[in-house]
């Protein structure tokens, strides 16, 4: 027997259908289920009406109702604040429990107590399940039920935690049978992105839905053995591309998990590096729930508080500097093609993620809460967790962060990981008849290399913004604050540096 009459799944960022831990719980403690989504205002007012998130929601979405549709459900689509639309739809739809899933954020925290507040008050059970990750809260802790502040000892705990159960589907898409529409008075309708105030996306755009997320895997699992080795280089295809969908659970966390930890098992060292960063991100929800001070809205922290007591760069200079960092016009190609691929897809390569931050932290010494909110505005991938963990990372504030003294040297980095030059000649095609060697320091080539190759430094691409060994000992000044008392050690230098 049922234990409710009519339940409502509220989708958030779970649009899938299949192997959904509220959908199927819903679906077998009711004995009718009706489905939801809110295009939350609050959210969406801010953002420019060029957004791609929005249309990759959107398609999203209309695939989602598409299978409830087919299954006898519908997906009823409102567009206003969750805390009025979630409590009045299940009033009108007699509804006696939501079944959402878990969101770590800390505003979608406040978010869901208020929530649950409300239809206690209309005596509306509320519950909520782990489904973004295969473990969360204090599922993964040390010896002393603390949580970790240091990945590597987090990954091997994660994998010892690890069991067939852990990894097990839920089988949603086997029992749709329960799946209701909603009744007749209550409209469902979805809207179109105009009626959101939005555009269709411009340029590149990632498949969206279920089908877009496993069309990508397809392809990877094809390259997945190659992984570990492919990763690093932009201008290759290393990645697997399905952060956007892991970002809003068209595809489930656990099903890739599983692949690549059934992969890695049978030794595929590739999988075995995939896996390691479907863990990553596991590892920084788990700081954010830790230590939520990190991503206070508005008032992001240092997670190492002595390292909120560095001094950035401000007044016109900065200013400067940081637009040219926004626009890609650095002088430093590699940083430039990097900023020009955000900006032109939403979509920022892993390893130039990380020498863009260097770059903007320790050779302009500007604040990394910046660039995490530049990164914020336009990452299709959008988590605030990864986000600022990796932001935090580079500017080393950040638990098991790089050293302080780590300091990545852009031409280095160019030389290594786009030898050719093909990912700079594609996003900064003014100085593409430069030689592979010149192309990641046009600064320092001949004037006969730059004439041959019609660059007039200055003119048609920029002088460097900031001398990089110049830039290094002021950041190990302006770090001087975190090293303690008295502590004033040779640094050694990392490989990554010069």
């Amino acid at each position: 027997m049922a234990d409710f009459d009519v339940g409502l799944v509220w989708f958030r960022r779970d649009l899938r259908a299949a192997d959904n831990a509220a959908l199927y719980h819903a679906l077998t403690r009711c004995r009718r289920v009706l489905c939801a989504f809110v295009f939350d205002r609050e959210i969406l007012a801010p953002l420019a009406r060029q957004d791609r998130r929005v249309p990759f929601i959107h398609a999203s979405c209309v695939e989602l109702n598409r299978t409830l549709h087919d299954a006898g459900g519908a997906l009823i689509v409102r567009h206003g604040a969750p805390l009025h639309e979630i409590p009045a739809l299940a009033r009108a739809c007699g509804v006696n429990a939501v079944f959402a899933n878990r969101d770590y954020e800390p505003s979608a925290k406040a978010r869901d107590e208020a929530v649950a507040k409300r239809l206690a008050s209309d005596d509306i059970a509320f519950f909520t399940f782990k489904d973004q990750a295969v473990f969360d809260h204090d599922d993964v802790l040390t010896g002393a039920n603390k949580p970790y502040t240091v990945f590597t000892p987090y990954k091997r705990k994660w994998l010892a935690t690890l069991t067939p159960d852990a990894l097990k589907p839920y089988a949603s898409e086997d029992h749709l049978q329960a799946l209701a529409k909603p009744p007749s008075d209550v409209k469902h309708a979805m809207p179109s992105l105009a009626q959101l105030g939005f555009a269709e996306a411009n340029g590149p755009a990632f498949p969206a839905g279920t089908s877009g997320a496993y069309e990508l895997f397809d392809d990877f699992r094809e390259r997945m053995t190659d992984y570990g080795r492919t990763r690093d280089f932009p201008a290759q295809k290393g990645p697997s591309y399905l952060s956007v969908h892991l970002r809003h659970g068209t595809v489930s966390a656990r099903a890739l998990a599983r692949s690549a930890h059934d992969a890695q098992r049978h030794g595929d060292k590739g999988a075995e590096t995939w896996l390691g960063e479907l863990i990553w991100r596991e590892f920084y929800f788990s700081v954010l729930h830790h230590f939520p001070h990190v991503g206070v809205p508005g008032d992001h922290r240092a997670f190492k508080p002595e390292y909120d007591r560095i001094e950035w760069e401000t007044g016109d200079a900065a200013e400067a500097d940081f637009a040219a960092w926004c626009a890609g016009q650095t002088g430093y190609p590699l940083v430039d093609a990097a900023m020009r691929q955000i900006n032109t897809s939403g979509y920022m390569h892993n390893r130039l993620r990380m020498v863009v931050a260097s770059f903007l932290t320790k050779d302009l010494g500007i604040d990394w809460r910046r660039g995490e909110a530049y990164f914020e505005a336009l990452l299709n991938d959008f988590e605030l967790s990864n986000n600022n963990g990796g932001w935090q990372w580079a500017a080393s504030s950040g638990c098991d962060a790089q050293p302080y003294f780590r300091i990545f040297n852009p031409v280095t980095q160019s030389q290594k990981f786009d030898s050719a030059g093909k990912f700079i000649r594609h996003y900064v095609p003014e100085i593409a008849g430069l030689s592979d060697r010149d192309i990641h320091a046009p600064w320092r080539a001949k004037p006969d290399a730059l004439k041959a190759a019609k660059i007039a430094l200055g003119a048609d691409y920029p002088q460097p913004v900031v001398d990089h060994e110049a830039a290094r000992k002021r950041t190990l000044a302006r770090y001087d604050v975190v090293r303690g008392p008295g502590k004033r050690p040779d640094e050694p230098r990392s490989s990554d540096d010069d």
